[in-house]
């Protein structure tokens, strides 16, 4: 039954949990954007410079990290994979409606969140449509 759970939630949920807890307003806070711009820590470059990394681009590089696994999970042609992409749709919808709805989501960070739910939900109906139009081609 997880395996049905789309994972890309939880980069959302996370998001979700840093606004309503560590931003003063909640959902309606406008200075979501300053905090997922803020820096984390920074590293040295062998150029000399330094690498600023900040909140927004920890919760992308661990979101890209999700999408390839959902990517795999898309593959498979069991029916729990259906549940999926159904619950995937919903959490896009959601996504988008945080995000035109929210100030606190109105954010570089969340919009590329919320493109890469919708490139879960497309590949996952796409590899699916794909896979069964095989297994027909091949049974026929």
């Amino acid at each position: 039954m997880f395996a049905a759970l789309p994972l890309l939630a939880l980069p959302v949920l996370f998001y979700n949990f840093v606004v309503l807890v560590m931003l003063p307003g909640g959902f309606a806070s406008a200075v979501a954007n300053d905090r997922m711009t803020q820096q984390l820590f920074s590293l040295p470059m062998a150029s000399g410079g330094h690498w600023s990394v900040t909140l927004g681009d920890v919760l992308i590089f661990f979101s890209l990290v999700i999408l390839f696994i959902e990517l795999l999970k898309s593959t498979t042609s069991e029916r729990i994979a259906i549940i999926n992409h159904s619950l995937s749709m919903i959490l896009f919808i959601f996504c988008l409606i945080e995000f035109l709805l929210s100030r606190a989501f109105s954010t570089s960070t969340f919009f590329l969140m919320t493109m890469m739910v919708l490139l879960d939900v497309l590949a996952g109906f796409i590899v699916t449509i794909v896979a069964s139009r095989r297994t027909v081609d091949i049974g026929g």
